[in-house]
């Protein structure tokens, strides 16, 4: 027998419209908020950021391919990276199929990330994905948009993330196990695994300027990790317990 409340449908149906009228409300104030990230003012951009794609070398004008708008998404998977960070990967799980809809709506795109350009292709392989995936090795773009830390700024304690300085090292006695942990998922230290982040920046592109609209990180990216929607519909809902997921090839049984 179920230990979660339980009752009949009349009763379902009355607290059901209850709740609808609640979700209505967050639509409404998600309407908002995504008019609010539209008004945001526009940052021109000026520095010269070089990438690496399949097409060749690349400028971060490059990246919009002819189109007006650039969503970029900023994957970890730093220079010492064996594999892509395993919550980066769910997340990117979700892109290929967007991507031709994007396209169709003059916005492109685009997974940039600090490990080697080869390194990027072979996991793209690996995954199966078919999205853009630049990389920025070399450059500061990572680092100018919040999404990579110098050495300088994790040994201070004072690593800028999600607008707030962010203290990434390891709790005393915690090295070892954490060592462990990103040694295990993408094969090199912690420090090495947490001086990259997660993170998604939008541009645009008028006259032959760039302009910086839009970053989130952290939770901001929780409404492009597809899993997770599905999973607040679910009865149980997240019901997490530690590091449960997995690259998709990864899981038992594939």
């Amino acid at each position: 027998m179920t230990a979660h409340r339980t009752g009949t449908r009349q009763e379902w149906l009355t607290a059901r419209l209850e709740l609808l009228e609640a979700e209505k409300e967050l639509t409404r104030r998600s309407d908002d908020l995504a008019r609010r990230r539209q008004e945001l003012p526009w940052v021109r951009v000026d520095k010269d950021y070089r990438f690496e794609t399949d097409e060749g070398p690349a400028s971060l004008a490059d990246l919009f391919r002819g189109r007006s708008q650039l969503l970029v998404y900023h994957f970890m998977f730093g220079p010492g990276y064996t594999a892509g960070c395993p919550s980066c990967s769910a997340i990117a799980d979700g892109f290929s199929g967007s991507v031709v809809h994007l396209a169709h709506h003059d916005v492109t795109l685009c997974a940039v990330s600090r490990a080697p350009l080869a390194k990027l292709q072979a996991y793209r392989q690996r995954m199966g994905w078919s999205f853009p995936w630049a990389s920025s090795a070399g450059s500061d773009f990572n680092f100018d948009f919040g999404v990579a830390h110098t050495r300088e700024e994790w040994e201070s304690g004072a690593a800028r993330y999600n607008f707030a300085e962010q203290d990434l090292r390891p709790k005393a006695g915690d090295e070892d196990s954490l060592d462990a942990f990103s040694q295990s998922i993408v094969g090199t230290t912690w420090q090495a695994y947490r001086r990259e982040g997660p993170g998604m920046s939008a541009f645009a592109l008028q006259d032959g300027v760039v302009y910086h609209t839009y970053s989130t990180y952290a939770r901001g990216l929780d409404i492009l990790w597809g899993m997770y929607q599905w999973l607040d519909r679910a009865p149980l809902g997240r019901n997490e317990a530690g590091f449960w997921w997995r690259r998709h090839d990864e899981y038992d049984g594939q």
